[in-house]
């Protein structure tokens, strides 16, 4: 993993724009996506510029385990037994969900036909992952993100039912945790996530802890969730 911390593909993070842009063009392939992520950036595309923006923004929001806030009525409908959890159960369907369905902070939609049939190419080749959230075996909410090593970074949620994208995300948070992830990357905060107490920090920092984590060995995102009712 450590030869991969060469740049492949792109300049160094640090040399982005104020906004944070870095790079324009490329290809949306798992090689370009891998090199993108363990260096600090991310594809975000522009509906004005047809080529793929590739971004490394000066500040990071990311969200610390310890810090991570459950409220007392979000606690209660975790231990309901209402929702039903899995991984990587429906990847297509998860980020299909996350381009459509509307959301009350956004106008449109970042997640092109290309960044899903990217996305779904990367989850075949092991570094995106889904987490679903279901109700009576219907996808009711669900989460999806990129793994490397110990790093996380979550990239949209949806939700069908009230509810169902925050108990998508706890189960994440509490599940990342206990298989020993140590960096949660949430990018930009919106008041969706805003909620959940996030901590920002530096290009700089970030990239420090973002080596780190992506060298960590023995982390994988697994396969299967248990519950467990110390988590919430």
């Amino acid at each position: 993993m450590r030869e991969l911390l060469k740049y492949s593909y792109f300049p160094p993070a640090d040399q982005a724009d104020e906004a944070g842009l870095l790079a324009a063009g490329g290809f949306l392939n798992p090689d370009w996506l891998l090199d993108a992520y363990i260096h600090g950036i991310f594809p975000w595309p522009s509906e004005e510029f047809e080529p793929m923006l590739w971004w490394s923004v000066p500040e990071r929001s990311i969200l610390e385990f310890d810090r991570f806030h459950i409220s007392r009525r979000l606690r209660q409908t975790l231990r309901s037994g209402r929702f039903q959890v899995t991984l990587d159960r429906a990847f297509r369907q998860v980020i299909s969900y996350c381009a459509s369905v509307p959301r009350p902070h956004e106008e449109g939609t970042w997640i092109r036909p290309d960044m899903v049939e990217a996305y779904c190419e990367f989850h075949r080749a092991g570094y995106a992952h889904s987490l679903e959230v279901w109700h009576h075996n219907e996808l009711a909410g669900g989460i999806y993100g990129v793994a490397i090593g110990g790093f996380f970074a979550g990239e949209s949620m949806f939700h069908l039912q009230t509810d169902a994208s925050k108990v998508a995300l706890a189960w994440l948070v509490r599940h990342l945790q206990a298989q020993g992830f140590t960096l949660f990357d949430v990018q930009i905060e919106n008041p969706h996530t805003a909620q959940f107490h996030l901590t920002t920090i530096s290009r700089e920092e970030y990239i420090q802890r973002l080596e780190a984590a992506v060298l960590q060995e023995g982390v994988s995102f697994g396969t299967e969730i248990q519950w467990k009712r110390e988590w919430f």
